[in-house]
């Protein structure tokens, strides 16, 4: 695998990607009220607006991969990438790595 297949593609400023993320947000939580849930259940649930930018990200990159399952290395790379690209998103990255064990493997 070359270096440029595990870089998300650059295809819009984090401003653009965040206006694309709140869109998504909003949908999913039009949606959940108007199947009658009580917001205050559902809430804290739902990502943040940088955790879902970097999802949509690690979606686009899994996209132009052939959409094959990633293991835990090219996870990491794929997000330390995205990182490097919107430093803004470096600490919601590095805790997603933590949080869904995306991290690699230390040696003992």
């Amino acid at each position: 695998m070359s270096e440029n297949e595990s870089r998300p593609r650059t295809r819009a400023s984090l401003e653009g990607l965040r206006a694309e993320a709140r869109q998504e947000l909003d949908t999913v939580i039009h949606d959940r009220l108007l199947m009658g849930e009580d917001p205050w259940a559902f809430m804290e649930e739902l990502p943040s607006l940088d955790e879902l930018v970097v999802y949509l990200l690690r979606a686009e990159a899994i996209e132009s991969n052939g959409r094959q399952r990633a293991s835990a290395a090219r996870e990491y790379r794929v997000l330390r990438q995205i990182a490097l690209a919107y430093p803004d998103l470096t600490q919601t990255v590095w805790r997603m790595l933590g949080e869904h064990g995306w991290a690699p493997a230390t040696r003992a």
